[in-house]
């Protein structure tokens, strides 16, 4: 991508992302599976002082490794990220979720998985967190976290105009499927909409290989094609059920990296989050 930034998008987990400056590294999600964790936080040190660990969301495949970054330097994130940091999701527990992955994907980490009461003892969420836009200085780098929420609520973009990137978590799914979860997506199409102002050559996605501006216009459709798709399932009077059978827009695309057994899942978990909201007498976003 460029001599600086380093992005590994092959990997089961989201694409977590080094860069390097005049004055260390700063890296971006970390990896959700031990072994890369580890040597992830190696090539880091490898390349110069680690100065800061961004993360993207509060979804287990971008904070994870975190554990294994811990008291190397300072943690920063939105505060939402940090208020929703590994929790108890309906659908989820982010620690088995993780810990699946390992046993199935990553047999060498599991001697360095830790126990479920040793990782929530050591849990270090942020050393530093924001409500709002902020911008951190590091060497001859500006590092602009913009608050961009839809996705999650604390959703996160990383702009560094000097390298004419943006690493935007999960508010772009690159040729992928998109998981839709508890998103608000009215609120998505509008961090779109910011990611697609800024003066950039290379977009890292959360998931699926790096692209540019014009994929937005992708990710844009997407959301409307299962927004539309639902919203005329509930309008033909199909039950929860049927639109979950039945109503799929996103069936063509693969799903990421390691993820193959959760296809199923994934469609199931948008259909049946978008006909809940749909279909609630509570107001509340889309």
């Amino acid at each position: 991508m460029t001599e600086n930034v380093r992005t590994e998008t092959r990997t089961r987990g989201s694409n977590p992302s080094i860069v390097r400056t005049s004055d260390g590294v700063v890296v971006i999600d970390t990896p959700q599976l031990p072994t890369q964790a580890v040597a992830m936080r190696k090539l880091a040190e490898s390349t110069g002082p680690i100065r800061y660990v961004m993360n993207t969301e509060h979804h287990c495949d971008h904070i994870f490794g975190n554990y294994y970054f811990q008291d190397v330097a300072p943690v920063v994130h939105h505060q939402e990220i940090a208020d929703n940091f590994m929790l108890l999701e309906p659908t989820l527990d982010p620690y088995d979720f993780v810990a699946e992955s390992v046993r199935t994907q990553d047999a060498p980490g599991l001697a360095l998985f830790p126990a479920r009461e040793a990782y929530f003892a050591d849990l270090k969420r942020a050393d530093i967190t924001f409500a709002q836009d902020v911008s951190l200085q590091v060497g001859g780098h500006t590092f602009e976290l913009l608050h961009t929420p839809g996705h999650t609520p604390g959703q996160t973009a990383v702009y560094v105009p000097e390298e004419r990137v943006v690493f935007t978590g999960d508010t772009i799914f690159s040729g992928c499927q998109t998981w839709l979860m508890s998103s608000d997506v009215g609120e998505w199409l509008d961090s779109l909409n910011k990611i697609a102002a800024l003066d950039v050559d290379y977009v890292v996605p959360g998931h699926g290989p790096v692209t540019d501006l014009s994929y937005i216009r992708v990710q844009r459709a997407c959301l409307i094609q299962w927004v539309s798709a639902v919203a005329n399932a509930v309008a033909g009077g199909w039950s929860r059920e049927e639109t979950i059978a039945r109503v799929n827009p996103g069936a063509d695309l693969p799903v990421d990296v390691g993820l193959e057994s959760l296809r199923d899942h994934i469609s199931t978990l948008n259909a049946a989050s978008l006909w809940d909201k749909l279909t609630s007498t509570a107001v509340t976003g889309i």
